[in-house]
């Protein structure tokens, strides 16, 4: 599967900063993790797609993995995710093998400037980042650095912080709500990483039919308008919970 995906991904040739968001190749990503904590928690499951636009869905080419993450579920998450210690100790790839895995797709896709894609992508990023650092393997920005792209300029689509500009709908936006809202149908149950991952760069076609804004972004903006489009959520959620007094949200989106 990963030479499958990495010969697709070496078949795209660089895309151009004007490309569009509508027009432009993605690789979607998602994890299933043993908890939430990025550098505390590791990845237990993961899954890559590469969608080309011009055929959607049945143009998909994935690669997905099962890590033995070498420590325990939290059984919360476990709960939700359906992995087992015992599960993942039988089944799982060692994370040095399937980090090292991913991480080298997600730059070889960059260095086609082909974005990485991903629902609250912070969490995934993240996630990514602090088991790069547990097995002391290269991180994202040196791979960067390495491909000649500049540190902490990750090309990332996030439908999530998209969906919070233009929509204004009410009510909850997780994946699942997020996806019945734009009409898409998803392809297995959630939180399972395969299906979490289609349905997340399936969402990109309906919002940049509906808001065709999004579909008109450019490569070369993007990153710096899902940053501003963050702070602006970020600014006036935060007014809500002053005005309720509860703890403000800090940072940024990546």
């Amino acid at each position: 599967m990963n030479d499958e995906l990495l010969s697709a991904i070496e078949s795209v040739g660089e895309q151009h900063p004007d490309t569009t968001l509508a027009d432009s190749w993605l690789l979607g990503f998602d994890t299933e993790t043993t908890g939430i904590a990025a550098g505390r928690d590791a990845i237990v499951s993961a899954t890559l797609v590469l969608r080309d636009p011009a055929k959607g869905h049945a143009g998909d080419v994935i690669a997905s993995w099962i890590v033995n993450p070498h420590r325990p579920m939290n059984p919360r998450a476990s709960e939700v995710n359906g992995f087992t210690d015992e599960f993942l100790a039988e089944h799982g790839e060692e994370p040095t093998v399937a980090v090292e895995a991913i991480a080298a797709l997600i730059a070889a896709a960059q260095a086609r400037r082909i974005p990485l894609l991903a629902y609250n992508a912070p969490f995934d990023v993240h996630m990514l980042e602090g088991d790069l650092k547990r097995w002391k393997l290269d991180s994202l920005d040196e791979r960067q650095a390495a491909a000649g792209v500049a540190p902490q300029q990750l090309l990332v689509v996030d439908p999530l912080v998209i969906d919070r500009k233009v929509s204004r709908r009410k009510g909850k936006r997780t994946l699942t709500d997020t996806t019945f809202y734009y009409g898409v149908e998803p392809h297995g149950d959630f939180h399972d990483a395969t299906a979490d991952t289609i349905a997340a760069v399936d969402l990109i076609a309906p919002m940049a039919t509906l808001y065709p804004q999004v579909g008109h972004l450019a490569l070369g903006d993007l990153m710096a308008w899902q940053h501003a489009a963050y702070a602006d959520w970020r600014d006036s959620f935060n007014e809500w919970l002053s005005s309720r007094g509860r703890t403000p949200v800090r940072g940024d989106w990546l």
